[in-house]
C-alpha cells in the first residue's frame, strides 16, 4: 500500500520546495486538487524539483476543458516529469458545471468515456504522426497540423485516474483507466459491496482485471495528541462529512447504511444556510464509519488495518504543509509505517 499526500499551495513559488519535502520524507506521490487554484501549475514546479515521486491531479475537472487542452497539458507534464505524471479527472456535479463553469450539462459517464477516448486518440497522433480521427456524440477531432503537434515523447502512456461515487463511473474506470479516486465520503462496506464489484464488472467487460488499476483515496481522519485534540478533530470531520452528505448524488452511500433521510435533512439545512449546525447531524456511529479516528502516533497503523486489500494507495484528507509543526507527527508516523 502506497502513501501519498495532497498539497494546496496558495503561492506557486513554494510548490517546488514543498514537493522536495514530500520526496525527502519518502512518500510515493504528490497530488493537487482543483479548488481555489489551478491544479496543473504547481506540478510544473514539483516536476522541476523532484526526481522520484509521482505527480498527479486529484482531481482536475474535465468538462470545462476541451480534451485537446487537457491532452496538451498532460503531454507536457509527462515529458517534463519523465513519465511521473498521472492525469486525475473528475466530472463534478451538475450545479457546478452549469453555474460555476457556465457550460452545458450532459450525462457524465458517456461524456467522460468520449473525453478519455479523444485524448488517447490525440496522444496517438502526436506520438506516431497518424491522422487525427475521433468522432463521438460529444467530441469530434479531425485536424492536427505539424505546427500544432508537440511530437513524440519518451513516456506517452499517461495513466488516467477518474473519480466517482456511483457505479457508472466505477465501471468506466475498470474498463478504461489505470486508477480510480475513491471519494472520501465512503465506508468500507460501500467499497466492498458497491464500488469494487462495479470496478470488477467494468474490467471484465474489457478483458481486464482489478489488478490493472489502482484504487486510491484521501481518507477522512480525525487525530490529535490527546483526547481533547481528537475530539476537536472529530467535530471538524463531522462538518466535512455533512457538507458532502448533503449532495444528492452521494446519497447511495448513505442509503446502503439506512441513512438516506439524513441526506434530505442536510440538503434542507444547506439551502437555508445552516452550515454551522450541519455537523451536529452526524452521530458518533456515522463518523466512525466514514473516518479513521486514532491518536497521531497510531493513525497510520489504523489506516493500514482498515484498508488492507481494499485500497492500493492512501492519503489523508489533510493538506500537506512542511512548515505546519502541529501536524508534523502525523506525517512522520505515515512515513514510518508506509515508506520505510
Amino acid at each position: 500500500m502506497k502513501f501519498d499526500v495532497t498539497i494546496f499551495p496558495t503561492d506557486l513559488n513554494r510548490a517546488g520546495s514543498w514537493a522536495q519535502a514530500v520526496e525527502t520524507m519518502g512518500f510515493h506521490a504528490l497530488w493537487t486538487a482543483e479548488t481555489a487554484h489551478n491544479p496543473f501549475l504547481p506540478l510544473t514546479h514539483a516536476a522541476a524539483q523532484t526526481s522520484r515521486i509521482e505527480l498527479g491531479t486529484a482531481i482536475a475537472v474535465a468538462f470545462p476543458r476541451s480534451p485537446m487542452i487537457t491532452a496538451q497539458i498532460a503531454w507536457d507534464l509527462a515529458a517534463q516529469s519523465n513519465g511521473r505524471f498521472i492525469l486525475g479527472l473528475g466530472t463534478q456535479v451538475k450545479a457546478h458545471i452549469t453555474k460555476r463553469f457556465g457550460i452545458p450539462w450532459a450525462a457524465p459517464v458517456p461524456r467522460l468515456r468520449e473525453y478519455i477516448e479523444a485524448m488517447r486518440a490525440i496522444w496517438q497522433t502526436w506520438q506516431t504522426g497518424a491522422p487525427l480521427r475521433y468522432r463521438g456524440e460529444h467530441y469530434r477531432f479531425s485536424l492536427m497540423t505539424p505546427f500544432f503537434s508537440p511530437g513524440p515523447i519518451e513516456n506517452p502512456a499517461i495513466p488516467i485516474y477518474i473519480a466517482g461515487v456511483n457505479e457508472g463511473l466505477c465501471k468506466l474506470a475498470g474498463e478504461l483507466c489505470q486508477g480510480f479516486h475513491v471519494h472520501p465520503l465512503h465506508t468500507t462496506r460501500y467499497l466492498r459491496e458497491v464500488l469494487i464489484p462495479a470496478i470488477d464488472a467494468g474490467a471484465q467487460s474489457a478483458g481486464r482485471t482489478r489488478a490493472d488499476l489502482q484504487l486510491t483515496c484521501a481518507l477522512f481522519v480525525a487525530t490529535g495528541r490527546n483526547k481533547d485534540e481528537i475530539r476537536a478533530s472529530t467535530a471538524a470531520i463531522k462538518t466535512q462529512i455533512a457538507f458532502y452528505a448533503s449532495t444528492p448524488s452521494y446519497r447511495p452511500v448513505l442509503d446502503l447504511h439506512g441513512w438516506g433521510d439524513l441526506q434530505e435533512r442536510l440538503a434542507l439545512m444547506a439551502r437555508t444556510g445552516q452550515w454551522a449546525a450541519m455537523g451536529d447531524q452526524i452521530s458518533d456511529d456515522i463518523v466512525g464509519e466514514f473516518a479513521v479516528i486514532a491518536p497521531m502516533d497510531e493513525l497510520a497503523q489504523a489506516v493500514r488495518a482498515r484498508y488492507d486489500e481494499l485500497l492500493d494507495r492512501v492519503g489523508y484528507y489533510l493538506p500537506f504543509e512542511p512548515d505546519d509543526v502541529d501536524k508534523s507527527a502525523i506525517w512522520r508516523n505515515a512515513a514510518e509505517v508506509f515508506c520505510r
